[in-house]
């Protein structure tokens, strides 16, 4: 089977539905769905991480979506399991349809028996053990040199240090922070960033609020690397690999922050990452 390649989510989608992928997406199902609300806040910081998230399990698979914390009412949880994911993949919701399409593909394309992909088990620990565990991770599939400047979609603290301790120039961008734990502006107009960037770091939640699109395709049309640090849709960022995404930290459900045992995260290259030297 050789699916086509996507250009966006939608195509991917569509592909899905009519079996490109693999199996029917009618004759599965979503037997559980759950809506969780959840904060984290490190001690010594001021810093509130507030996240909420739809999952829905397939068979072996969960999908998950991060999204905004008044775009879904929680009760869509008690609606949505028993429903085919052909029907979630045209729900007119698209937290909905993320999770839906993840489900899918992370029954499709397991993790674990993808050859571009390098498990690493978080360590057993904190909240913040565990969180630095993972941003490391994260910020060794950067390729910074000094002077580079790093659009970061999806501000988190410690990836803003990684950036600066490379000698790269943060350009964070965020809808609900206003500066970084060190004082820099964040900006929301994602769009400023990706004009300006050598270099894109963007979340997984780009999914949930429709951007991820424009971020794949400016990553294209100006042939920069964009890397991907994804809880939402883990199992459907790897398919944009070498197609607009040159890496990615993939994060399934159950999320870093609901254990304190170890927990897998896999990560993707395509190629060496950061192509564009610095203006």
């Amino acid at each position: 089977m050789n699916p086509p390649v996507p250009h966006t989510v939608a195509d991917l989608t569509e592909a899905v539905l009519r079996g490109a992928h693999g199996p029917d997406p009618a004759q599965l199902h979503a037997v559980g769905a759950f809506w969780v609300r959840q904060s984290t806040q490190f001690p010594g910081t001021d810093t509130k991480y507030r996240n909420y998230y739809l999952v829905l399990r397939a068979e072996s698979a969960f999908g998950g979506c991060c999204l905004e914390r008044d775009q879904l009412e929680s009760a869509i949880a008690e609606d949505l399991s028993g429903r085919s994911l052909a029907e979630l993949l045209r729900d007119e919701r698209t937290p909905v349809r993320v999770a839906a399409l993840d489900a899918y593909l992370a029954l499709a394309y397991p993790h674990r028996e993808q050859a571009q992909a390098q498990t690493l088990l978080l360590p057993h620990g904190t909240p913040l053990e565990r969180a630095k565990a993972r941003d490391a991770a994260i910020a060794g599939l950067l390729d910074i040199r000094p002077g580079m400047r790093v659009g970061l979609i999806g501000v988190v603290n410690p990836l803003v240090e990684a950036i600066q301790a490379r000698g790269g120039t943060c350009l964070p961008c965020d809808f609900n922070l206003r500066r970084t734990a060190d004082g820099t502006e964040v900006i929301a107009d994602m769009e400023v960033v990706l004009a300006q960037a050598d270099l894109v770091i963007a979340t997984g939640m780009t999914l949930s609020n429709g951007s991820f699109d424009r971020i794949v395709e400016v990553a294209r049309e100006r042939g920069i690397g964009l890397v991907v640090y994804a809880q939402t849709g883990s199992a459907i960022v790897p398919r944009f690999l070498g197609h607009g995404v040159a890496a990615v930290s993939a994060e399934p459900f159950p999320f870093s922050q609901f254990s304190a045992d170890p927990t897998p995260i896999h990560l993707y290259r395509a190629e060496r990452i950061g192509a564009r030297e610095a203006a």
